[in-house]
């Protein structure tokens, strides 16, 4: 597949990713507090699944970890909304179906040598040292996620509390860098935008605490 085609598929998944930060935000400015709208979690569900894609076919094994970690994640928060099974069938059915195909396609027709993932480097030039940093930075970052999922969880409600918006700047610093030196267009477009919401978000949620 082509540089651009690969591309494609990595933008697109940001923009996705880009939308539902936005309309989050939105939703947070105009209420003054912190809000969770449940199309949050269907975009993030349908951009997990094309970044993982992307992370595939650059063979970035730090992205595809990133998206294997919170992806039931994105379920959990749509079950504690009440708002999984309302969702249409089709929408489940791609949702639930993409792990099993992944996992059969990874068993019988992926081309992929797991031991360069962990070498020194692997097919795409990749230090170990930078594989390091990228994976740190995908366990902050995604690590956000699990964290709001227990605490969400203890609440008994889906939200996203201030500490999310605080894992996910420090996280995406990180992948910044990584995004530089892994000359990753896709990547640093990503955290480099977001980054502005997160500070805000943070503004936000410590204010309504105040108040």
């Amino acid at each position: 597949m082509s540089d651009w085609m690969i591309y494609a598929v990595g933008f697109t998944s940001q923009l996705i990713f880009a939308s539902r930060i936005i309309i989050q935000w939105f939703k947070s400015e105009k209420s003054k507090k912190l809000e969770t709208p449940t199309i949050f979690w269907k975009l993030s569900l349908i951009a997990a699944i094309l970044f993982f894609i992307y992370g595939y076919l650059r063979k970035d094994f730090s992205i595809m970890l990133g998206q294997v970690i919170i992806y039931y994640v994105f379920i959990r928060n749509l079950q504690l909304q009440d708002q999984w099974k309302p969702t249409s069938f089709l929408f489940k059915a791609l949702i639930l179906g993409f792990p099993v195909f992944a996992v059969f396609y990874a068993i019988f027709w992926a081309d992929i040598n797991f031991g360069l993932l962990f070498s020194q480097q692997n097919e795409e030039g990749i230090a170990t040292w930078l594989m390091v940093i990228g994976v740190i930075g995908q366990i902050i970052y995604t690590g956000r996620f699990l964290y709001q999922w227990y605490h969400s969880e203890q609440e008994h409600e889906s939200n996203l509390p201030t500490t999310f918006w605080v894992m996910s700047l420090v996280g995406s610093a990180i992948l910044i860098y990584y995004a530089v030196m892994r000359e990753d267009p896709v990547l640093f477009a990503s955290h480099a935008g977001g980054s502005i919401i997160y500070i805000r978000n943070i503004y936000i949620g410590v204010k309504a605490k105040d108040n």
